[in-house]
């Protein structure tokens, strides 16, 4: 029984693309700016995988004989959000950007979602979520106005303390605003952002949700399920890509749970695809511009993947990779326009094989198409011959 492996390190970049100054991005470089910040980088079974062999990284040294083949792949999509780099993988190029508001949303926007949703509300700025909740928490809690923001990336977020706004209030709240953003305002996702506490020590919550567009063509997810095979998505894969083309899922914004349902399934015997991302990178520490904590993550990461290389006995076909940038290092604490690492490895996959720079992400999909036996995808040149 073969499966395809998708290990998605969100926010795990390897250097700015070359059209990275239209984002703003200019120098941004996850992986190599975090090794220079933490004086080097001992993550000793991603050297033996290769990752030093895609790009100089100080602490990661080029490995003679990589267990993996390697390569990195650039966005072909316009944009640098989540969903734009889940869906590429996917086998979905997009022809234009998802919308961003670096000023807020329009007034009629905020006016439609106010009146659907009966109250006033604070905020419609651009700003960090751990921040805004400081700023406004106080203000929020006084007159029960939810908080509205938005970032660099396609976000229509939506924070409220759960004693003023029960969760499943704020869910339905975005679900509204799911509604209203259509058209020319239609943003990747809507996020719930339900946090608790008192100002000055106010908290977020585990609850966040996402409310994401459908894909608005076949995926790989939703072509392994048509072919009758298992579609397994961990961590936030499952709200991503709007629960299409999904078998089960195990939902989830912590390593460590991911980490044990990748290796539940593991232990399972079916054919199909198993889709895991890893959001902690992004979340908690690129957005939050800590490298410190990045860096534990790549090492417990690193740890935690070395018992699966080690334990793996089937013809399961592993990939490595990212969905873009978020370095911890540079003043932003948005996204970053990056390319991505690709790592591919496998009982009966060619190690050491160099995959050079890849034009889409959605190569990874091809390549997974066709390695599972299904229907082509629309987009992607898959690259199975050569590591076969």
């Amino acid at each position: 029984m073969s499966r395809v492996v998708i290990l998605l390190l969100d926010g795990v970049g390897i250097g700015a693309l070359p059209d990275a100054q239209k984002y703003g991005d200019e120098g941004s470089n996850t992986l190599a700016n975090l090794a220079q910040a933490v004086g080097g980088l001992k993550l000793p079974t991603f050297q033996k995988l290769g990752l030093g062999n895609i790009a100089p990284l100080s602490g990661v040294d080029p490995s003679p004989l990589p267990l993996a083949s390697y390569g990195k792949m650039a966005e072909a999509s316009p944009g640098k959000d989540s969903t734009t780099g889940h869906w590429e993988i996917a086998g979905i190029i997009l022809d234009h950007p998802f919308p961003v508001y670096p000023d807020g949303f329009p007034d009629d926007v905020i006016r439609k979602f106010e009146e659907r949703i009966g109250r006033k509300i604070l905020g419609n700025v651009p700003a960090s979520g751990t921040v805004i909740i400081e700023e406004l928490g106080r203000e929020h809690l006084k007159t029960r106005r939810p908080i509205v923001y938005t970032s660099a990336d396609s976000v229509f977020q939506i924070a409220a303390h759960v004693d003023v706004i029960p969760i499943p209030e704020l869910y339905q709240m975005c679900e509204i605003a799911r509604e209203i953003l259509t058209g020319r305002h239609q943003v990747a996702r809507v996020i719930a952002r339900p946090f608790e506490g008192k100002p000055g020590s106010f908290r977020r919550r585990p609850e966040r949700k996402d409310f994401s567009l459908p894909p608005p063509h076949p995926t790989l997810l939703d072509r392994v399920k048509e072919s009758g095979q298992v579609v397994v998505a961990i961590g936030k894969v499952d709200e991503i890509f709007a629960f299409r083309g999904i078998t089960r899922s195990y939902h989830s914004v912590r390593h460590d749970e991911c980490m044990a349902y990748v290796e539940k399934e593991l232990k399972e015997d079916y054919s199909g695809l198993i889709f895991a991302n890893f959001v902690q990178f992004d979340m908690d520490w690129g957005h939050r511009n800590n490298p410190a904590g990045f860096y534990q993550g790549l090492i417990d990461f690193d740890e935690w993947l070395k018992g699966i290389i080690t334990t793996e006995t089937g013809d399961d076909l592993f990939f490595i990779t990212a969905d873009h940038g978020n370095d911890p290092t540079t003043p932003s604490t948005d996204h970053s326009r990056e390319y991505v690492p690709l790592l591919v490895f496998g009982r009966k996959i060619r190690s050491g094989i160099d995959l050079g720079t890849r034009r889409s992400f959605a190569d990874l999909g091809q390549t997974a198409a066709r390695y599972l036996e299904v229907e082509a995808l629309n987009h992607g040149e898959d690259f199975l011959e050569t590591i076969s």
